[in-house]
């Protein structure tokens, strides 16, 4: 007996929860198969899944090492269902872009990676573009992918100088004034944001995903 499309989006739901990439990727393709519209997919189950985590974690139910695989799930989910929601010319609702990086000479990635995962679960779209991301790579990205906000992460104090690189080479090239930069990262500190002019500092996954949130308007 085949299952209904609320079936076919609870099994995304699940998959999610269970911190489940694989599934997550089985229960996607099933319900696309079974022809149940992938932003449909989206929207009632992986943003949902998603949300729902968020409310676990800040709630203390669950912690970070579930959050990060909640985020490879939802990635998981995403690789395959925003190309098919582009095809048919549609858009996915989300309180905005976020780009994230590691800067260049830097290749740490935890902390970039947990915030991604927050955004994801409080509604954000994430592009997370990598770790000792070259500076012109990331304007370049800056240029072509148009997100609100991007997100600067340096774990040394050495690297640290690249976060103010970059918002260099945004004015040289144009584009400071079109996206807001928030940077973050073991070292780094309000006074370092200020001093290099970014729009706000991240404490912490959660004081990112607020700060972003105030950044762009979004009521909590």
């Amino acid at each position: 007996m085949s299952k209904t499309p609320e079936e076919l989006i609870k099994k995304v739901v699940d998959a999610i929860l269970e911190y489940d990439p694989e599934k997550t990727t089985e229960a996607v393709k099933e319900a696309l198969n079974a022809g149940v519209p992938p932003l449909e997919i989206m929207e009632k189950g992986v943003t949902q899944a998603l949300k729902e985590v968020g409310k676990m974690f800040s709630e203390g139910k669950i912690f970070l090492p579930e959050l990060i695989m909640v985020g490879e799930a939802g990635k998981a989910a995403l690789s395959i269902l925003e190309p098919k929601i582009k095809e048919r010319k549609e858009t996915i609702k989300s309180y905005g872009k976020v780009l994230l990086a590691t800067v260049e000479g830097d290749i740490h990635d935890i902390g970039k990676s947990l915030v991604g995962a927050v955004l994801m679960a409080n509604g954000f779209e994430v592009i997370d573009i990598g770790v000792d991301v070259p500076t012109d790579k990331l304007v370049e990205k800056v240029k072509e992918l148009k997100p609100d906000v991007v997100g600067l992460s340096a774990l040394m104090t050495t690297t640290m100088l690249n976060q103010e690189k970059v918002i260099k080479k945004l004015e040289e090239a144009g584009l400071r004034d079109t996206v807001k930069v928030i940077v973050g990262g073991a070292p780094v500190t309000e006074e370092w944001a200020k001093k290099i002019g970014a729009d706000a500092y991240g404490a912490d996954a959660m004081d990112t995903v607020k700060k972003i949130k105030k950044l762009l308007g979004v009521k909590e």
